[in-house]
């Protein structure tokens, strides 16, 4: 199935104004990991732990409304078509397959692009990822931002910007595309191909001649063959030699030095730490073998803020602005503790009975299916709100009856 035949034509137009090289074009540049950033082993594993928890997210609708009382009620929207669309965005993928190919082009491009194809009446049926070689900003006849996609096989497609899930991180110097991540990581990659090199070259040295036999008169070649391999059968053999090694007086054995140059684990190590560095991760993440803590402060640091960005343009890209003024959003849930502590969980139970968590999502927490009224947040009790005279006040006797 083509990705061409996803999406109606738009009339041609020239007028472009901004463009984005991406680092997976191929140039006159040599790259030393053969082409793309994802072919090296430390970036992949870089990134890995970002994509499978961003993975791992559910994406869901949620409708905020006030009520007379003047609350925020929120609750989630029962659309089927858009849930269908979010199990399933394409023929091709699943909600999890696609937030990880959408994450990881982020973390190597710092540019995720994703269309989304619409019916007659203006409402999404799929969204498919795109992984061009290039992109342009243009302005359409109605002056109706463009994008123009250069795809792999020599294919462009023109999509209204209105169509096009963007994500984007170090969004810094250019007006509308995230900053390429290539001229700050292709030197890191070039020491740790440099390095790898250097210690294959040595690995392969380690075969070559050590020994000259070096004749005093002229001799015939099969001779001098034949003197060779005696002199190595007999003492370059580990199983015979002795520690002692002689030769007639027709010729001289003259040791061969070779001098491998093959890096320091600290050099090799401060290269790695660097690349680390880069990607806002460390050694204990990428292994899995990290702490609680770690895990949070990582969580927070990179995994939650994707989570935003997706929510934040998923909603203004699935919703009109009037859609959007009556409370309809896109909210993805993200398991913050899959890998928080025993303890942790069951102290979780000190917010469960003070409407912090449904009971539900307390469950969750162990893998462990949902329970008939386990969605009804409960409150215990001895706790109230706090009137405007600082004084505690009890809750309706409906809200009561919900523990």
């Amino acid at each position: 199935m083509g990705i061409l035949n996803l999406f109606r034509k738009r009339k041609e137009d020239n007028r472009a104004y901004s463009r984005v090289e991406l680092i997976s074009e191929q140039c006159n540049t040599f790259f030393s990991w053969q082409g793309t950033t994802y072919n090296s082993d430390i970036v992949r594993a870089c990134i890995r732990p970002k994509v499978k928890a961003v993975g791992k997210a559910i994406i869901k609708q949620m409708k905020e409304t006030i009520d007379e009382n003047g609350k925020v009620v929120a609750e989630f929207d029962k659309n089927k078509s858009l849930k269908m669309l979010f199990e399933e965005p394409n023929a091709l993928m699943t909600e999890q397959m696609f937030l990880e190919k959408m994450v990881a082009q982020l973390c190597i491009n710092n540019n995720a692009f994703a269309i989304i194809s619409r019916d007659k009446t203006g409402n999404p049926i799929s969204i498919f990822p795109v992984a061009p070689l290039s992109v342009e900003l243009t302005s359409g006849a109605d002056g109706e931002l463009e994008l123009i996609f250069q795809l792999q096989n020599a294919k462009q497609i023109k999509v209204a910007y209105s169509d096009v899930i963007h994500l984007r991180q170090d969004f810094s110097d250019n007006d509308f595309f995230g900053t390429p991540l290539a001229p700050a990581l292709t030197p890191l990659l070039d020491v740790v191909k440099t390095s790898d090199t250097s210690i294959i070259s040595a690995i392969k040295n380690s075969s070559i001649v050590r020994w000259l036999l070096k004749f005093k008169s002229v001799i015939r070649p099969e001779d001098a063959k034949a003197k060779a391999d005696a002199f190595s059968k007999s003492y370059l053999n580990a199983e015979n030699g002795n520690g002692v090694a002689t030769v007639d007086s027709t010729a001289d054995a003259v040791p061969v030095e070779t001098k491998d140059y093959v890096p320091t684990s600290e050099t090799m190590s401060s290269t790695e730490s660097r690349i680390y560095k880069l990607f806002n991760t460390n050694p204990h993440i990428v292994s899995g073998d990290f702490t609680e803590e770690e895990w949070n402060s990582y969580f927070s640091a990179e995994v939650q803020p994707v989570i935003i960005q997706i929510a934040q343009e998923f909603t203004r890209k699935i919703y009109s602005k009037r859609d959007r003024i009556f409370g309809n959003k896109i909210v993805l849930e993200a398991d913050a503790w899959a890998t928080s502590s025993f303890k942790t969980r069951i102290a979780l139970t000190a917010i469960v009975d003070r409407g912090g968590l449904t009971i539900n999502e307390w469950r969750r927490t162990f893998n462990l299916p949902p329970v008939e009224g386990g969605d009804v947040l409960i409150r215990r009790l001895d706790t109230g709100t706090v009137g405007s005279d600082g004084t505690a006040s009890n809750d309706s006797e409906n809200e009561k009856e919900g523990r």
